[in-house]
């Protein structure tokens, strides 16, 4: 009854946020996901949901894992064949689990035939004590904040059975590793899909003649406008300098008042599927991704905003979190900014040079290429520890 609850509750929100024919397929998505079946391989993704963090860290890792020679595949938590899978498959990776019944029958026929259970995550959600920094959570009905109060999967995660996690960043790493867990660090890329999908729209792209300059912010989620709203004074500043500047803002995003003031400049663009968000992207100049420095939930965050933007040689303008610090080179392929004055410099100087945007656009580009994408994923220590499980 109360995972009926929390599922309720997340198809409400979705409908409320993406109206009902944009959210009435994502929630049928959902549901018709629950249905379907698996054939027998080495490894079983269980995943909470079918939104992005699932595509990311079950069907792309997913794709990764087979270009290496396992054989995969991805149900979510609500399949009623679920406890079956146990003798389908030898290592099982839960993402963003909600410990029901169905999953717990699961893991212990897991437990009693001896085979592997990772944990799996991509944010903190896994320990309610950091709630507290997640914007979003505050926003929630009381049926959505159900499947946090336990943080997301952490009965599994806190479980003596399982030994080996898997996460996207050195930060979430050394919270993972200070509860006693081998840790694996494997890091978001793009799927072959995506890789086609901005080729495609790179080929067709029309050069554009105006002067205008776009900078795109892609928030994603709904959980983003504490984020946003720390760069706010600092656009306030590029917009009265540059007339020629406009703003794209993709996502549930709430803009202060202080910006009202150039809403004919700015365009709001609402969630979109995939392929789409790839050429709104390439819509854009240059590429924000603002955080709250110091708050540990943003502190967790990957890079994929960054990568998603360079693999269209799109540079990026990015806050100076330990993962962007460790993923850009700063003025190379992309650009670090930690206060007010330093965002309006980096922004500044992408602005006034055409030929620093494509610059550092043709060098994120070829970082993205080799670092974030499946064909090129080469994390040899983690493929060797699942061979192992594997004999």
């Amino acid at each position: 009854m109360k995972l009926l609850l929390i599922k309720f509750g997340k198809a409400w929100n979705t409908l409320k946020r993406d109206g009902l024919i944009r959210g009435g397929k994502r929630v049928g998505k959902a549901f018709f996901s629950m249905f379907g079946r698996v054939k027998s391989g080495d490894i079983l993704f269980v995943t909470g949901g079918v939104g992005d963090s699932t595509l990311y860290r079950c069907h792309h890792v997913a794709e990764e894992l087979e270009i290496h020679g396992f054989r995969c595949a991805v149900t979510v938590q609500d399949n009623p064949f679920l406890s079956g899978y146990a003798d389908k498959f030898k290592i099982f990776i839960f993402h963003r689990v909600l410990y029901s019944p169905g999953v717990a029958k699961l893991i212990s026929r897991i437990k009693e035939k001896g085979k592997e259970i990772i944990f799996e995550t991509d944010d903190l959600v896994f320990d309610p004590k950091y709630l507290i920094n997640m914007d979003y959570y505050r926003q929630m009905n009381v049926f959505e904040k159900k499947l946090y109060e336990n943080g997301v999967g952490g009965e599994i995660l806190n479980d003596p059975y399982v030994k080996v996690c898997t996460t996207t960043t050195t930060y979430l790493a050394k919270k993972l590793k200070e509860k006693n867990k081998n840790v694996f660090i494997v890091p978001n890329k793009l799927s072959n899909n995506d890789l086609e999908v901005a080729e495609k729209i790179i080929r067709t792209q029309i050069s554009r003649t105006d002067d205008k300059i776009r900078i795109g912010y892609f928030s994603g989620t709904i959980s983003h406008n504490k984020d946003f709203a720390t760069i706010t004074d600092a656009l306030m500043e590029i917009m009265e300098r540059f007339p020629q500047v406009e703003l794209f803002l993709a996502g549930p995003l709430d803009i202060e008042n202080k910006l009202n003031k150039y809403k004919k400049r700015i365009k709001q663009l609402p969630y979109v599927p995939r392929e789409k968000h790839f050429e709104n992207i390439a819509l854009v100049d240059i590429n924000i991704v603002p955080l709250e420095i110091g708050n540990p939930f943003c502190e967790a965050k990957s890079e994929l905003k960054f990568f998603e933007a360079g693999i269209l040689g799109v540079p990026t303008v990015a806050s100076a979190m330990q993962t962007f610090k460790e993923a850009i080179d700063d003025g190379i392929d992309g650009l670090i900014a930690a206060t007010k004055d330093e965002w309006v410099l980096k922004l500044e100087k992408l602005i006034d040079s055409v030929d620093l945007r494509k610059k550092i656009g043709e060098a994120v580009y070829r970082k993205s290429i080799e670092n974030y994408t499946n064909i090129n994923s080469k994390n040899t220590e983690f493929y060797d520890y699942l061979n192992s499980k594997l004999k």
